[in-house]
């Protein structure tokens, strides 16, 4: 069953048709990759099914409900979480706190103040999460003076401090080195067993390895979506994008 959907999407910014009808559905469990060149609507389609846009037709769906006209805010509450390609941590917190301030904002907790979540069982939800992203040492360093790999691992925590049923991920590898990429699409394939997972991403070859479903899209409409190595060689992706890449 798909947990997120988005059904004939379009969306135009003056005269440029940046999405065109596109219908993109991702099921409990899977991971998938929306890749293309630039220009090719992706992260417009990322950020309708965000809810940081609104689409001018079709409309997108979380667990069976239409949440299109919905904010992100609201679709946070409904179980939709998001990271940025910028990370933004609350650099003068340590990195418990951080995880503390988005435990405050699920709809049972968002009144009470932040104090009041040093509480046994909140505390021990905050170290879980610091286990399953590999920052259980970093419990009390300053979140401004983690290295960019692990702040990116941060981030993903955050999100998933939400307890989200889907994880919208923004260029999560953008400026990682090899060594920190690999260990943030080792996180995201074993998130991606638990919830559904959308990452946009710009290094494709490395990207792929940790998707189960591969979606391309050119000037606005998808042209290959299948298992990654069969999108790789679709002519359709090779010719658009990939280019001699996708024969490595």
């Amino acid at each position: 069953m798909s947990v997120l959907e988005a059904l004939g999407v379009a969306k135009q910014f003056g005269g440029l048709q940046a999405v065109a009808g596109v219908d993109l559905a991702v099921a409990d469990g899977e991971v998938v990759g929306l890749f293309g060149p630039n220009g090719a609507g992706k992260t417009t389609l990322f950020n309708l099914m965000a809810g940081a846009l609104v689409p001018d037709a079709g409309s997108v769906h979380l667990h069976g409900r239409n949440v299109t006209r919905l904010p992100a805010h609201r679709r946070a509450r409904l179980g939709l979480a998001r990271t940025f390609q910028i990370v933004q941590p609350l650099e003068h917190l340590s990195v418990a706190d951080n995880l503390l301030v988005p435990l405050a904002h699920r709809p049972l907790n968002r009144l009470l103040p932040l104090g009041r979540y040093h509480r046994p069982e909140r505390m021990e939800r905050v170290r879980e999460l610091l286990a399953q992203v590999g920052l259980g040492r970093e419990q009390d360093t300053p979140a401004g003076r983690l290295p960019l790999g692990m702040k990116k691992r941060l981030e993903v925590a955050r999100a998933l401090a939400l307890e989200p049923k889907v994880l919208l991920l923004d260029e999560p590898l953008a400026g990682l080195t090899h060594q920190d990429a690999r260990r943030l699409l080792e996180l995201i394939e074993r998130v991606g067993h638990q919830i559904g997972v959308v990452l946009v991403e710009h290094n494709v070859r490395l990207a792929m390895s940790a998707c189960h479903r591969a979606v391309v899209m050119e000037a606005g409409v998808l042209i290959a979506a299948g298992p990654p190595e069969d999108v790789r060689r679709d002519p359709n992706v090779i010719r658009a994008y990939l280019g001699e890449e996708a024969d490595a």
